[in-house]
């Protein structure tokens, strides 16, 4: 057997947003979200389920499903296979949109429902701890008093997960661990607990028709090519940092690997959301390169 790799779009859709994932999202939110909790997720609605979405462009590096629980609780949950600038903010502003548009003009605020953001990324995001799971909320700075709950930040950064697989023991474990390798594995654990198998199912390569085979083919070579580029930027940053300084030689790699993506059809906009870099720079860019 062998299986799409989940960090990306397609898989992760199929997996968390399509028409059939509704047990497969309860079962993962409850194990992540709520695991320990009395309070568990019963029923929720997934909004716009799972379609194979464009081949190019920076929708194949990163892919969100919404769902809205049964106590009207609105959880966003975010795969990210690449960092770049900004992309701390772009979780918060996300959030903070989500909470802010429930409100019709002169409705009351106290309609106002929860927002949890659980963002997964491929990448270390905070180097000050070990755990690969970190929850973020409004505190009070000195007394660390909760200002409300409303909007959480949740993070999985796979990176940090590093449980062998014979000891995985708990279930946010195994969908853990089926997120970061079920692309590497060739089998369905005996052991993994329910739904886990179902998920394996849906994420099945034989059982995908050759339009979504090529996509995942597509997506995965994307991500490649990207890592790589960020890879040689930060590796030019370095070189130029001897003598010119750290920041501007990072810049002056981004701006060569942004050169490359522009060259290779992607759009102002695109390379924008990419690399962080503004779009009359790339504007500039495109007609300097």
């Amino acid at each position: 057997m062998k299986f799409l790799d989940v960090k990306t779009d397609l898989a992760f859709k199929k997996v968390f947003g399509s028409e059939e994932s509704k047990e497969l999202l309860i079962s993962f939110i409850n194990a992540t979200i709520y695991e320990g909790c009395q309070q568990q997720v019963t029923d929720l609605t997934i909004v716009d389920p799972y379609s194979i979405p464009l081949i190019r462009g920076m929708k194949d590096s990163y892919v969100d499903v919404k769902a809205m629980l049964n106590d009207g609780t609105q959880v966003i949950i975010k795969m990210q296979v690449l960092n770049h600038q900004g992309f701390e903010k772009r979780i918060l502003y996300n959030a903070a949109k989500n909470y802010s548009v429930q409100l019709q003009k002169g409705e009351d605020y106290s309609l106002l429902n929860p927002v949890i953001a659980l963002t997964i990324v491929d990448f270390v995001m905070f180097d000050s701890f070990d755990s690969h799971i970190s929850r973020f909320h409004l505190l009070e700075k000195e007394h660390l008093v909760e200002y409300s709950d409303d909007i959480e930040l949740m993070f999985i950064e796979l990176p940090k997960f590093n449980v062998a697989f014979e000891k995985l023991s708990r279930i946010s474990e195994q969908w853990i661990y089926f997120i970061k390798h079920a692309g590497d594995m060739d089998y369905i654990p005996a052991n993994f607990a329910a739904p886990l198998p179902q998920a394996f199912s849906l994420i099945d390569e034989s059982s995908m028709s050759a339009k979504e085979l090529e996509a995942q083919h597509k997506r995965k070579e994307f991500i490649f090519i990207q890592k790589s580029s960020l890879a040689l930027a930060e590796e030019k940053g370095r070189e130029a940092g001897l003598a010119e300084g750290i920041e501007q030689g990072i810049e002056q790699g981004i701006e060569q690997v942004a050169r490359r993506m522009l060259e290779s059809g992607l759009t102002v906009g695109q390379v924008a959301e990419l690399t962080g870099l503004k779009a009359e720079k790339l504007q500039k860019l495109s007609v300097s390169g």
